[in-house]
């Protein structure tokens, strides 16, 4: 699931009063002695569950239960307005999102607050990704967290603007231009902005955007695989990051940073021919482009594997119906609601699950709107070759501290090695020295 994107702002099931009635009148874990039960989930972006019918299928299979999701519009709010709720341990509701550079705070420090989801009814760990499945384990093996999605890498491309600069069109020959690495995929931005006609254009977003998939696609980036901190000496960061600085600086660029509000306007306006893109950010462009980027934007293979994103659900200890929560965790979960969430065009999001993966209702599916592409044979095989990234519990703060530095560098035109220098005090300070 998308850290940044905002699709809805807050879509709520049941009423408050409703809450207030179900809340108060539990008597146990497994719900109140009335029959009826209200289960509060907080989600952040489309993580695709209401927009694909999941929860009222769920209240129809189950009388009596009610959902009621608070949605926040992007991760970055959503997890501020997290932060006290997890240190009183009070408010946290019945199911809680987590997006994956957090949940080793959930797994880690944070972990006597949650249930062990790894028994809920249901739940089998042999359909997640093994890696997946894994993230979210604690240090006593308790899993503290159910994968939702995974966000394996591809590059969007608008065809109209690579025809007009001369590059190829096709989903293929494109991905060819920059198989031999994302430092190539740079090369054919320089090679774009040399030949279009319309010089207002601009080859990609954002660089923060490639600063991410090259981060994603190591087995070490901030953290080595003893939980040692070495963002500041890992020879991968740097690289990731005088990359996309070199983008940022080149004037390849739109300068925009994603996910607010001007980068999803510009999109209607088509001034940037591509978004290096997981599978969840597809709805996001989709409903940014609107009807008349379909049949423009196509999708092409990454230049290398990487996850970028994806999600967990986790249920807290004290929920009043934790019960019922963890049943409902489990489902949400289970393949066959994960693929019906991949097919759900408006979310997009691949399937955590590999059973659901494999199976011919992902695998088959293709996008209308991106030119027919077979988005499920794109994302399943990025998806088979991703590696398996070290995550520690600041993964999240230290890629916001390195990313506004590449924004600095982007908008202000600061130095490229000043603004890294200060981005790794900005860590510092929020952290600490390991």
């Amino acid at each position: 699931m998308n850290p940044g994107g905002a699709l809805r702002v807050t879509t709520t099931v049941a009423s408050a009063l409703a809450l207030a009635v179900a809340t108060t009148s539990c008597d146990s874990s497994d719900g109140p002695a009335s029959g009826r039960v209200t289960i509060r989930i907080s989600t952040f972006s489309n993580m695709g569950f209401n927009t694909s019918g999941l929860f009222e299928e769920y209240e129809r299979l189950h009388p009596g239960i009610t959902i009621e999701e608070d949605n926040a519009a992007d991760e970055a709010t959503y997890w501020q307005a997290l932060q006290p709720k997890l240190s009183s341990g009070q408010g946290l509701g019945d199911i809680v999102s987590v997006e994956v550079g957090r949940i080793r705070t959930i797994a880690g420090s944070k972990a006597g607050m949650f249930a062990d989801l790894s028994q809920a009814p249901g739940v089998r760990a042999d359909s997640f990704y093994p890696w997946k499945w894994d993230q979210a384990e604690a240090e006593d093996g308790r899993v503290l967290g159910l994968g939702t999605d995974i966000g394996p890498m591809a590059v969007c491309y608008r065809k109209d603007l690579f025809r007009q600069a001369g590059l190829p069109t096709q989903r293929d020959a494109v991905g060819d231009l920059w198989a031999a690495g994302w430092e190539r995929y740079v090369d054919v931005g320089e090679r774009f902005q040399k030949q279009t006609e319309d010089k207002s254009l601009r080859f990609m977003d954002t660089g923060n955007g490639l600063y991410n998939a090259m981060i994603f696609g190591q087995t070490t980036s901030y953290y080595d695989s003893s939980g040692k901190l070495v963002h500041d000496s890992n020879p991968g960061v740097r690289r990731a990051y005088d990359l996309a600085a070199r983008a940022n600086a080149s004037g390849m660029t739109a300068r925009l940073q994603q996910f607010q509000t001007n980068w999803r306007k510009s999109f209607s306006a088509a001034k940037f021919a591509t978004v290096v893109c997981p599978s969840w950010m597809l709805g996001q462009i989709s409903q940014a482009a609107g009807p008349g980027g379909e049949g423009q934007w196509d999708i092409a293979r990454a230049p290398a594997p990487a996850n970028w994103g994806g999600s967990f659900l986790t249920v807290p200890e004290n929920s009043e119906v934790r019960g019922e929560a963890e049943k409902l965790a489990a489902w949400l979960t289970d393949p066959a609601q994960q693929a019906k969430t991949f097919a759900d065009a408006s979310a997009g999001n691949f399937p955590s699950s590999r059973t659901a993966a494999a199976g011919p209702s992902v695998a088959g599916t293709r996008s209308r709107y991106f030119s027919d592409a077979p988005v499920g044979r794109i994302f399943g095989a990025a998806a088979k070759d991703m590696p398996t990234l070290n995550i520690g519990p600041d993964q999240g703060l230290i890629t916001n501290a390195i990313s506004s530095g590449l924004t600095r560098v982007e908008q202000q035109g600061m130095n490229p090695d000043e603004s890294w220098r200060q981005s790794l005090g900005e860590v510092e300070s929020a952290i600490g020295k390991d």
